[in-house]
Formats: structure tokens, C-alpha cells, sequence
């Protein structure tokens, strides 16, 4: 069987990261943390103007998030993948879990906080909608 856990730079994701791992531990799973780089069409028109803006963002981003959730998925003891890719995060980490014929998608809740939820949709109700296989929601520890 295949986890796979959604990871971004939020206190959620880390929440979301140590239930995966504990999961995988205890399935026996393998367990694949992926990153979607998303920079909003906002954030592209101010960054367009600056040499390698959006390029640096995302390098700055994926940083901050594999410094933040790395440590977690190390101690959870589980064997681990790690994956990044660009897209819009729901539909990038539904895509990815069908490509690998996952069991199981793990997203924290509200990541973002509410105001970035209602600009930017909601990750957890997305993917929970659109994906073929299972998904928890990981809301506390």
C-alpha cells in the first residue's frame, strides 16, 4: 500500500505528517510526502517584473517546508519518498496519488487559515471530493 501525505510550510501539515507516518508505520506502507509548488496568479504578476522571482520563491518555499515537516517524517520511523511537484495543491496531489495507485491521501485541515481558504479554495474538501481512494483529514493530534 501507498500513503500519500500532502506537506506545505503549516502547523497542519505537520499534524497530517505524523499521522501518515504513524499510519504507514503500522500498515506497513510506503509513504510518500509531496509538496505542490503553487504560486498564486497574484503573486506571479508582482514577482513578473523581478529576475528569477517565481523561480526563487518556489526554491524558498520547498526549503521552508522540507525544514519543517522533514524532521517529523524522519522520527516517525516510516520509509519515506519525497516528492515535489508544481500544480494547483488539490488537484496536483489527487493526479499524483491515481499516477502511483495510492490507498490513502492524508491532508491537514485549514493549512492556510481561513482567509487563504476562501481566496484560494479549501485543499482538504478538494481533494476529499475529487479522489478515487480514501483521505483523512487530519484535524489534531
Amino acid at each position: 500500500m501507498i500513503i500519500v501525505v500532502g506537506v506545505d510550510d503549516s502547523a497542519r501539515s505537520a499534524i497530517a505528517a505524523r499521522k501518515a507516518s504513524r499510519l504507514a508505520v503500522w500498515l506497513d506502507a510506503d509513504l510518500h510526502a509531496v509538496h505542490v509548488t503553487h504560486i498564486p496568479a497574484a503573486m506571479l504578476a508582482v514577482l513578473a517584473g523581478v529576475p528569477s522571482g517565481p523561480t526563487e520563491f518556489s526554491e524558498a518555499q520547498r526549503a521552508s517546508v522540507w525544514e519543517q515537516v522533514g524532521p517529523v517524517l524522519e522520527a516517525g520511523g516510516a520509509r519515506v519518498t519525497r516528492v515535489e511537484i508544481e500544480g494547483y495543491p488539490p488537484d496536483a496531489l489527487v493526479e499524483y496519488a491515481e499516477e502511483i495507485d495510492a490507498g490513502l491521501i492524508v491532508v491537514g485541515s485549514r493549512g492556510r487559515g481561513d482567509l487563504a481558504s476562501l481566496v484560494l479554495g479549501s485543499t482538504s474538501h478538494r481533494v476529499a471530493n475529487q479522489a478515487s481512494c480514501d483521505v483523512l483529514i487530519a484535524k489534531g493530534d
